[in-house]
């Protein structure tokens, strides 16, 4: 038996772009896109749930626009959680209107994409262990870890679709072997900070409810959680929109040649670039991406390694 609810947007919506940030890669057991739903498996403090989100609207499902509905439908011990959420996790909280562009791209960006919103899930092992996961290594690579440390030791999603899953509680991550680590290509530094995280899964989850500095200092307690991954997780679960990304092999570059044209922009360098956006610059960021061109690759991408052979 499943619980539903409605959420109306205060105006334009995009459900797939504002959604879209908790999916890891296109095979994400917890996440899928079907027939013009969202699926989302996740693990609350009742329970697993599932579930399912339907954008109803005049033109295409999904698609920036004002007016429709937001219909979401959920199974499972964790059902009334998710739902009582659901405001949240869609961004109601989420001030777009907040933002002030200070360069004609981020200024265009955000008049052409005016259905972002910046999400809040209230859940912060969900993408700390998959932003642990995804440390120095390829996309590929750490999509392929989650997919099969979830499978081998998550548990099928409640409610009716055959085949979404939520991950493992703290409880099952303790039991994971060395050696299925090693199977997924899960090196024991990344394994160890998972481990570490875990063990605090109640401290963890109390930075859902801190502001930004407090809850970087929490995650960062941590040996292995650095910026990078702190911030990757807060911008899902607490939905901070100035919780910027440094660190990154590719953003500061990004950001530098969208917004100068430069192409060796540094951390420092896109830090300062942000700072007329200080307070939004996750959202600037965001932006950028979205609209900015494309910088070309002048280096080798990550190669490609299977800890699993050696």
């Amino acid at each position: 038996m499943s619980l539903t609810r409605t959420w109306t947007p205060p105006g334009p919506y995009d459900l797939r772009r504002s959604l879209g940030v908790l999916r890891r890669g296109p095979y994400d057991p917890t996440f899928r896109a079907e027939d013009g739903a969202l699926w989302r498996g996740t693990r609350t403090p009742l329970g697993p749930a599932t579930l399912r989100l339907v954008r109803r609207t005049g033109g295409a499902d999904g698609a920036d626009g004002a007016g429709g509905q937001v219909r979401a439908e959920a199974w499972g011990p964790g059902a009334d959680w998710v739902l009582d959420g659901l405001p949240a996790l869609l961004g109601a909280e989420d001030d777009p209107g907040a933002f002030v562009p200070h360069h004609e791209l981020t200024r265009r960006a955000h008049r052409h994409h005016p259905g972002l919103r910046l999400i809040r899930t209230g859940r912060v092992l969900e993408s700390l262990i998959p932003s642990v996961l995804e440390q120095k290594i390829t996309a590929e690579e750490a999509y392929r870890a989650w997919r099969l440390l979830v499978r081998r030791f998550g548990e099928r999603a409640p409610g009716p679709h055959p085949d979404l899953w939520v991950m493992p509680a703290p409880r099952d991550w303790l039991r994971v072997p060395s050696w299925e680590w090693h199977r997924a290509g899960v090196d024991q530094k990344r394994s160890a900070a998972i481990i570490r995280a875990v063990q605090r899964a109640g401290r963890m989850e109390e930075a859902a409810r801190m502001d930004l500095p407090a809850a970087l200092a929490r995650l960062q307690a941590i040996p292995g959680i650095g910026p990078w991954t702190a911030a990757e997780v807060l911008q899902r679960s607490n939905g901070e929109p100035d919780a910027v990304t440094v660190g990154d092999l590719h953003l500061p570059r990004q950001v530098g040649h969208a917004l100068t044209g430069e192409r060796d922009t540094d951390d420092e360098g896109m830090l300062a670039l942000l700072a007329p956006y200080e307070g939004q610059r996750h959202r600037a960021s965001r932006l950028i991406l979205l609209a900015g061109p494309r910088m070309p690759r002048r280096q080798p991408r990550f190669p490609v390694g299977d800890i699993a052979r050696l």
